[in-house]
């Protein structure tokens, strides 16, 4: 990818093309980070809320596991709730969808190996008593859609190749009220509509059922990162070797590895614009230089965290739910959501460690 200009970035500009395309130099042969044995993290509470009113919302927050049950809307149900607790608990899981998934092993293997459990990655009881020792409250509950919500502003659908189409918009805002919706609450939007059928979501004063995400921050400084290449999972650690969030992440590809060894955050750039750049670029059809307005749908969403590698980056994405389902440039590719949140909380110069090998094909 390329250069990244911040309006609000302490740096005025990122000098050289951000993920870029070709080939990489030789990568630096990994360091050994010497570190204890990671604290077990912090119980998150739950945030203040009230439960959603509509029958079908009651029966997701009192979902429970029954390892003998087949009914594919109850098994959805309770994964909606599986997901929404471990997105509290800032193990995320990336959309919350409602379905089987590798991030949501991911997510569930993490939080189980932090509290000292086996790691298998299954929905058991064990799991739900977990997480819901600290946090008992409702995990859909009643929003009720702003006039500031309808009034956007949104943008016209682009296809994500158009670069020129992009470069002439003021600005890479999100499409549709539900889509701006959807990832607020870190929805997938097929669940937002199946959970309010038939609703406007662009009519303002209606309630709709949405999930009780926490907030996107974190109660501590992140001072070390690491990034697993090869299953595509983010983990970030306080100062103490506490572990405060996990998140799941399109990192490179085998044709276009990211980095190796050990790095830093140099500097955290909300809101960047992207700079298309053919000369840096085999992707795209563009033959000048473009530069691409911020916005959640910029091609590399609302948050950049540079690295010290040059050109490298950890960022968000406009397709939240493509997340460690397709291969990236270089790049560490989160949720725009999670990218905030690890924006929200990282110290400049924290430790950025790159792990094992990418395992997914450009």
């Amino acid at each position: 990818m390329t250069v990244l200009v911040s309006r609000f970035a302490l740096i005025a500009v990122l000098a050289l093309s951000a993920c870029d395309d070709k080939p990489p130099a030789k990568p630096t042969p990994a360091k050994t980070v010497q570190k204890s044995a990671p604290a077990q993290p912090p119980v998150v509470a739950a945030p203040a809320a009230v439960a959603a009113s509509s029958p079908l919302a009651q029966t997701i927050n009192a979902a429970a596991f029954d390892p003998a049950a087949t009914d594919p809307e109850a098994h959805r149900n309770l994964l909606v709730r599986v997901q929404t607790l471990l997105d509290r608990a800032h193990f995320s899981p990336g959309v919350i969808d409602g379905r089987d998934g590798t991030n949501l092993t991911l997510a569930i293997k993490a939080f189980q190996a932090s509290r000292g459990q086996t790691a298998d990655g299954q929905i058991t009881q064990q799991l739900i008593d977990t997480l819901t020792a600290g946090d008992g409250g409702p995990v859909l509950v009643d929003y009720t859609i702003t006039a500031q919500d309808e009034a956007g502003p949104f943008s016209p659908p682009i296809p994500k190749d158009d670069y020129e189409a992009m470069a002439k918009l003021p600005a890479l805002n999100y499409q549709t009220p539900l889509e701006m919706l959807a990832e607020r609450f870190h929805m997938d939007e097929a669940l937002l509509q199946a959970l309010n059928p038939g609703v406007d979501f662009g009519a303002a004063g209606t309630t709709i059922v949405v999930t009780a995400a926490g907030a996107d921050t974190l109660d501590r400084k992140v001072d070390r990162i690491e990034i697993d290449k090869a299953i595509g999972q983010v983990r970030a650690f306080d100062k103490d070797n506490t572990l405060l969030a996990v998140y799941p992440a399109t990192v490179g590809s085998t044709e276009r590895p990211a980095p190796s060894g050990e790095w830093a955050v140099r500097t955290l750039a909300p809101n960047p614009t992207y700079t298309y750049d053919p000369s840096r670029l085999t992707f795209g059809k563009p033959k000048g230089k473009l530069t691409i307005k911020a916005g959640p749908n910029n091609p590399v969403g609302s948050t950049w965290i540079d690295l010290t590698k040059d050109t490298y980056g950890i960022h968000g994405t406009p397709d939240p739910k493509l997340v460690n389902k397709r291969a990236s440039h270089g790049c560490v590719r989160l949720t725009n959501w999670d990218a905030a949140e690890l924006g929200s909380a990282v110290n400049k110069g924290a430790k950025v460690v790159f792990m094992g090998a990418e395992a997914r094909a450009k």
